[in-house]
């Protein structure tokens, strides 16, 4: 059967549908240097990475994987020089490649390479949550694990921070890290809690809820729509107070949003600081090395948060980390939360098999498992070498296992190390093509409607620019105009072996749009009065107001592929059949009827 981009080629498919693939560049661009672009080029630049004036109506029409990559190379012609992170990717993550998954779900920093997880000497980790005060904890210090100072000394120098001048706690995971802030602030005291988050976040408010329990106040910065910029004229009377000595609270800032990819202005961290505000720098959303160019000598947040998990692409899971600047420890003086903290240890090393002498109890509890889930995650591993850890221990005489712990001296956190080695302009350069191209790449989508067509994707947040961040926020479409469920989208995504993230935009300020479209984005959740003296109560309508997206975040080890898969599968929403001809494929595949 023919393609429909040979039928009738003239009056369906050019120029809009499959613009001609020996359209380029105009001539002699591309010849420049290799420094940052300036940001008019840089948009023209990723007009043509498609093509100009490129438009699709049909995702049969869709230029190749390799027509792409050659577009966009040409487009921009630097990329070429970011390949080092394809051949750490190769050599170090190549499970991305055998499993054919793109992931675009993951934010954060990756201790750990897949490949090390292969070898007898990886040296993962297990965390054992103990009670301690955190104030007593930050000035007096305690016994630790030679394995938790040794992370400590490599997580201080990944995030450019000096142990002179900073205290560092581990916590169970990130919004730990936010409760146990939260609960050891005087809030009592200084009794405002002023927050800038575009999205909904679980770690925020716990934190809001710390505030309020102890009868303080919170409020939210605004983001305007649809550039989900933040309303600076509101933001700054929020922080600016004639009595500058009056004691203010705590001002919680992230560089840049983990959903919209929106980035904010250092400045606001001073002008806080310059009024009063102790500030808490949320450093969870930043790619790595980016907070080389913190310049933390002029910016010094009184506290700082980030996370990081064992692998990328394969175990999410970690610890958070809670940064607290030395010199205001004393802030923290009538702590008394005693919950939260964690010690980090070396775990045994994992094994990959067990010898033949190993019990057969053991044995079959692992062939089971194993055949439960298909492969043993590492957790399974962990419990099942624990085990037979215990059985060992009851007799003396069993040598069926060879365990071998490696020197803390001796670890190697490779996924911090490929950031290094790649460093920051290879990095942010890298991203900053791929999310960009992305961002161009849903624009060219529309519905074949008979006049100008209706966008199939709908982004929240910047459009191309230089300084986007590595995350898009966005919406499919139908013809008619209607949403389609984002968890829909995701589910379908998931089956196509594309991991995308489900998250909810918040404190958006709808100008100058009309209610019948405000009441098309957004869906309202109920609000429990959290007391007279909230913000939240008085301004209850702005907080209520949520709009459900999907997210697609990109780091260093994303490749041209991952991108051009999540934009391939989203076009194939042009098909107004498309999900239902999901659901009838995934009832044959699995003979069983399913909700989609």
């Amino acid at each position: 059967m023919s393609s429909p981009c040979i039928k009738e080629v003239s009056r369906a498919c050019f120029p809009r549908c499959c613009p001609n693939q020996l359209l380029g560049l105009p001539e002699n661009y591309g010849s420049g240097s290799s420094t940052t672009p300036s940001r008019y080029d840089f948009i023209a630049a990723t007009a043509f990475s498609l093509h100009p004036n490129a438009q699709f109506t049909n995702h049969e029409c869709l230029p190749t994987l390799d027509q792409s990559f050659s577009n966009m190379k040409t487009a921009y012609p630097n990329y070429s020089e970011t390949d080092r992170a394809d051949r750490i990717r190769d050599q170090e993550y190549y499970q991305l490649t055998l499993s054919n998954h793109v992931c675009l779900d993951y934010i954060g920093h990756g201790l750990f390479s897949y490949s090390q997880q292969l070898h007898s000497n990886a040296p993962f980790f297990s965390i054992i949550y103990k009670s301690v005060n955190l104030y007593t904890q930050i000035t007096h210090g305690g016994q630790e694990p030679e394995f938790e100072t040794k992370i400590k000394e490599r997580i201080f120098r990944f995030m450019n921070i000096s142990s002179d001048d900073y205290s560092l706690v581990f916590t169970a995971n990130q919004s730990s890290a936010f409760k146990v802030l939260a609960e050891s602030y005087p809030f009592n005291s200084n009794n405002n809690l002023l927050t800038v988050y575009d999205h909904e976040s679980e770690a925020v408010e716990t934190m809001i809820d710390s505030c309020i329990k102890r009868s303080g106040r919170a409020d939210s910065a605004q983001f305007s729509w649809p550039n989900m910029r933040i309303q600076s004229k509101r933001l700054r009377k929020l922080l600016v107070n004639k009595n500058k000595n009056r004691k203010k609270g705590l001002f919680v800032f992230p560089l840049q949003s983990k959903v919209s990819g929106s980035r904010y202005s250092y400045l606001w961290m001073s002008l806080a600081q310059e009024n009063g505000w102790h500030v808490c720098l949320d450093a969870n959303a930043l790619g790595a090395k980016e907070m080389e160019t913190l310049g933390l000598s002029l910016f010094q947040p009184d506290f700082l948060i980030c996370s990081f998990y064992k692998i990328f692409g394969e175990n999410p899971s970690g610890f958070g980390c809670l940064f607290i600047k030395k010199s205001r420890s004393l802030v923290l003086k009538n702590s008394n939360t005693n919950t939260g903290l964690v010690n980090i240890i070396q775990a045994s090393n994992r094994p990959l098999f067990l010898q033949e002498s190993t019990s057969v109890l053991n044995r079959e509890t692992l062939r089971e498992t194993s055949h439960e889930k298909g492969e043993l995650s590492f957790s399974e591993v962990w419990k099942q070498d624990k085990l037979v850890d215990n059985e060992e221990k009851t007799n003396e005489a069993s040598s069926s296992r060879v365990r071998v712990r490696v020197s803390p001296d001796d670890v190697e956190f490779r996924g911090l190390d490929n950031a290094d080695s790649l460093g920051l302009v290879l990095i942010s350069s890298r991203v900053r093509y791929l999310v960009n191209w992305l961002v161009n790449a849903f624009g060219s989508l529309k519905h074949p409607n008979p006049e100008d067509g209706v966008p199939l994707v709908r982004i929240y947040g910047p459009k191309v620019r230089v300084d986007r961040g590595p995350v898009v926020a966005f919406n499919v479409f139908d013809w008619k105009g209607e949403k389609i469920e984002p968890t829909l989208v995701q589910k379908l995504a998931d089956r196509h072996n594309i991991s995308l993230s489900y998250a909810v935009l918040k404190h958006v300020s709808f100008v100058d749009k009309s209610s019948e479209e405000k009441e098309r984005l957004v869906e309202v959740k109920s609000v429990e009065n959290k007391g007279q003296n909230s913000m939240l109560t008085r301004n209850k309508e702005k907080f209520d107001l949520g709009i459900p997206v999907i997210m697609a975040a990109l780091g260093f080890l994303t490749n041209f592929e991952d991108v051009y898969r999540v934009w391939a599968f989203v076009s194939r929403f042009l098909d107004a059949d498309f999900v239902e001809k999901e659901r009838w494929r995934y009832m044959a595949l699995n003979q069983t009827t399913v909700e989609v």
